[in-house]
């Protein structure tokens, strides 16, 4: 079997291997896996081009394929919220304006497909810029509230608890039926091996499935994308960010991302104005984005810590071996274990963690696991540092503290190891 990650396979990780080993760090996760066709090699960097570029209201001679923007949107490009291709970045604390993360947005019931119910006047999305003539919806602001927390040893650490508040609303107040959901962007390396495993593999996880809207099966399949898994596939995750983030229709999202009260935003024409072909290209780029390699395997305390990581139970959800099942990207990989430490379910994370919004399956205190390749590489090649589904986290301790519900015995014991054994488990961790 080929052990993608654990031994650095030489087919697949020589790209982000060798940035790595020799630097930048910044471009570790920019790199392709090895082997592409030139034609999916070609397709790879007009991909980067289009998911780097800014898009505008349009027209525009020299970039005629890149207007279309809005009427509202969040950022003008992908890479302004994937940073290097990595997380978002939690907000100062001077104005606490969210940049690199999105406000979900939802009101009690379900819509057509029995997915959320978007907001009235908002959507299902909060979404602070609009083009000329449409007035942006309003800012997503978030504060901290601090509180200390200590370990069985003695050992403090400072947790901070976020609150979520809206200024300058433009379309009126939100209504204290609301639901809402701070979501910070999560890195993009690595999701084209996570979609070539294949559904028997993830079901028989221990965690909760979460079946979801298929636009173009128009049925329930298995969702594997998004924080709460709510997006079946990276075609319909990828073409729903263009439509939700920056405003840009597809022939999977043709309306516009204006509300029934937004008049202005409404009036304008709506037509796909991502083509298919781009569409393609980006999920092409996406597919083939290798995740990082690991590093320090022989370190003494890396192999404790990976140990203790199975021996605190945190490898019944964050699964360390799945395999490829079809990747058409690179056939050689067929079959190849790949180790992303993830199972792609549902887990109850805890009251501490719950937003109080569903999504499909997904209860107000479910999560999907987060894989953790490149875990120990973020925050080091200029994307943000910031862990759990709103960035709360600024270490990966601080992540594990907050663990709950099904993770809480995980989260119990990680405390009550001898600050050692924690210190190697955070070492295999930062290996990732």
């Amino acid at each position: 079997m080929k052990r993608i990650g654990v031994l650095l396979c030489a087919a697949v990780l020589a790209g982000a291997a060798r940035y790595e080993a020799n630097g930048p760090q910044s471009e570790a996760f920019t790199q392709p896996i090895e082997g592409l066709d030139a034609n999916h090699a070609a397709t790879f960097r007009k991909g980067s081009g289009i998911f780097r570029q800014a898009w505008i209201i349009g027209p525009s001679q020299d970039h005629p394929d890149l207007v279309g923007l809005g009427p509202l949107y969040n950022r003008l490009s992908c890479i302004a919220c994937h940073v290097k291709n990595g997380r978002g970045a939690a907000p100062d604390s001077e104005n606490g304006v969210a940049r690199t993360m999105a406000a979900r947005l939802s009101v009690e019931g379900r819509d057509a497909h029995g997915g959320p119910r978007a907001h009235p006047h908002y959507g299902a999305q909060l979404n602070p810029e609009g083009v000329p003539g449409v007035a942006g919806e309003g800012q997503a602001v978030v504060e901290y509230a601090e509180f200390d927390e200590t370990l069985s040893d003695g050992e403090t650490l400072t947790l901070r608890r976020p609150k979520l508040s809206f200024r300058n609303l433009a379309y009126g107040a939100l209504g204290p039926e609301t639901k809402t959901s701070l979501r910070n962007a999560p890195p993009v390396f690595g999701l084209g091996l996570l979609e070539s495993v294949s559904d028997a593999e993830i079901l028989a996880g221990k965690g909760k499935p979460n079946f979801v809207f298929n636009i173009e099966t128009g049925g329930k399949t298995l969702g594997r994308f998004g924080l709460k898994a709510n997006q079946p596939n990276l075609r319909q995750q990828i073409a729903n960010a263009f439509a939700e983030d920056i405003g840009i229709t597809s022939s999977l999202f043709p309306s516009e991302n204006c509300a029934a009260a937004q008049i202005e935003c409404r009036s304008g024409a709506s037509k796909p104005e991502l083509a298919d072909a781009q569409l393609d290209t980006v999920v092409t780029y996406i597919s083939a984005l290798a995740p990082p390699a690991r590093r320090h395997l022989d370190d003494p305390r890396v192999v404790e810590g990976e140990s203790l990581f199975r021996a605190i139970g945190c490898s019944d959800c964050h699964r360390d071996a799945l395999h490829v099942a079809d990747f058409s990207l690179q056939p050689t990989l067929d079959g190849a274990v790949i180790h992303p430490y993830t199972d792609l379910l549902l887990h109850d994370m805890g009251d501490r963690l719950a937003d109080g919004r569903e999504d499909f399956d997904a209860g107000a205190r479910d999560w999907r696991t987060p894989p953790l390749w490149g875990l120990g590489l973020a925050g080091k090649g200029g994307d943000g540092a910031n862990f759990l589904h709103d960035g709360r986290a600024r270490t990966p301790i601080e992540a594990i503290l907050w663990h709950g519900g099904e993770a809480q015995s995980s989260a119990n014991a990680f405390r009550n190891l001898p600050k050692s054994q924690r210190q190697a488990l955070l070492a295999f961790l930062n290996s990732l």
